[in-house]
Order: structure tokens, then sequence, then C-alpha cells
């Protein structure tokens, strides 16, 4: 299948190289658009992608677009292609927060039903290691889901969701990287206040949360009971766990994924 992406940002050119270096596409068979020209030329050369001259153009040639352009043009990007798109009929892809499947089909306003999925990536995909959630319209085939499921495959895992769980997930992985960003700054901290560098110390952190997270993967384990394997009786880690308790920081987390959670509910209202 032929796949053409409407924007080139960091996520856009992260699932573009991931699907070329896992073998999911050829580069012969990505189509790309974008409207900075000397940017559409430099990424182009250096993935060997095809350059469309335009939207409407690229549409006439793919099997699925992939939509990677800033969500406040969507508008203006669906009313000038949704006559193309509605004669060739691709799966179309959003990447963007916040807009729902309905959203998109009142955007597309077509005639004739149009498949539509709706991918959230996460910011870890830039590194092979993302957690991508997808949801697809009426209209959507099994072995479209499946293509697509396949194609983010190539920049971490994915996993099919009812779009009502797309706030928790924004909350659970989108933002999280974010909360994890903050307690490995704070780990580092911790460590020079206490005489360390701190390149040294992030580091250290960053790979023992990496190590953490691979583990309770491959680990039948749950997480509480990995904490326990840890925590000697009378030991430093339980000192450690218990003043995470004592100051909140098991209520802290739930509080702010539950803040992530309303905002996102609140914006794709308005």
């Amino acid at each position: 299948m032929k796949v053409g992406f409407i924007g080139i940002g960091n996520m856009a050119g992260a699932i573009i190289k991931g699907m070329i270096q896992n073998g999911h596409t050829s580069n012969q068979d990505i189509y790309v658009h974008n409207t900075t020209p000397e940017k559409l030329a430099q990424f182009t050369a250096e993935t060997g992608t095809q350059a469309c001259s335009s939207n409407k153009e690229l549409v006439t040639k793919i099997d699925v677009l992939v939509l990677a352009a800033k969500p406040n043009v969507f508008p203006t990007i669906l009313a000038d292609i949704k006559d193309e798109i509605a004669a060739h009929q691709p799966v179309v892809v959003s990447i963007a927060a916040g807009t729902t499947l309905q959203k998109l089909s009142e955007l597309l306003n077509e005639s004739n039903p149009t498949p539509i999925i709706r991918a959230m990536p996460n910011l870890n995909s830039q590194v092979g290691e993302g957690m991508t959630a997808l949801c697809g319209n009426d209209y959507t085939t099994p072995e479209q889901l499946a293509f697509v499921l396949n194609m983010f495959q190539s920049i971490g895992e994915t996993i099919a969701l009812p779009e009502k769980d797309f706030s928790t997930f924004t909350a659970i992985a989108g933002s999280s990287p974010a909360f994890v960003f903050l307690f490995i700054d704070s780990l580092a901290r911790a460590a020079v206040k206490n005489g360390m560098r701190k390149d040294v110390a992030t580091k250290i952190a960053a790979q023992a949360v990496l190590g953490s997270g691979k583990l309770v993967l491959d680990s039948k384990e749950t997480p509480w009971n990995l904490i326990d394997q840890v925590s000697s009786p009378g030991g430093t880690t339980v000192e450690g766990i218990l003043t995470l308790e004592d100051t909140g920081f098991i209520s802290s987390i739930t509080k702010a994924t539950q803040a992530v959670i309303t905002k996102d509910q609140d914006m794709m209202q308005q």
C-alpha cells in the first residue's frame, strides 16, 4: 500500500524513517507534501521518499493518507482535498491530539463514507520506543486497521482502544513522558545536592528508569511486587518508599493524570 503524509514534522519524520528502517514500506511507496519547498526537498533527499507538488496530487497517488499537520489547519487542508478523498477513498489517518473521529468526519463533509483512523503516538516514538493508540470509524476494515497498526509498530508498541479511552491514554502515555522527565531530573538534582555531577546523575537516573520500564514489561510480576523485591526489611528503599507515600507521591500522580484527562475532554468539547 502507498502511504502519503501531509506535513513532515518531527513525528511524521519519525514514523516515515521507522517504516523504512523496519521494512514496513519502501521509500518509493511513501509520498510527502509540505508547505515549505526547501524543507520538502531536503526531507525527500534524506529519505528517498516521493515529493508531491500539492496535497491534491498526493491524495491521488496513495492508499493511506496521514494527516501530520497542525490541528488548527485541518479545516483548510480537508476543505481543499475532500473531493479527491471522496474520489480515491484512501484511509485517512489523523495523529492530531483532541480531534475526534466525528470532528474529522464533519471536516471532510463527504457524501461517500470515508474510512478514518485516529492515532495517538507519543514523543518516545522519536527513538523507536513509542506507545500509540488507534481507533477506526465504522467504515474502516479490519485489514486497514491492521495495516496502520503495523505501520505504527515500526516506532514502538501499538494498541487498539475505544475512542472513549483516548483521553486516559493521552494522560498515561502522551503526557506521562513529561512526568517521567521531571522524575529523572528530580533524582538527578537530589544527587547533585549530595555532590554528584548533574550529567552523570541524569545518565544514571535515566538508565534506571529505562531498565525499570523494561522489567515491568518483561516480568510477570506487578509493579508493586517488583517494589517488594527491591525493598529489604528495614532497608534504604523502604525508607524512601515510605517518605514518598508520606509526601503524597501516589496522590500527586493520580491528580496530575486526572488533570490531563479533564483538560483533554474539555478541549474536545470546544
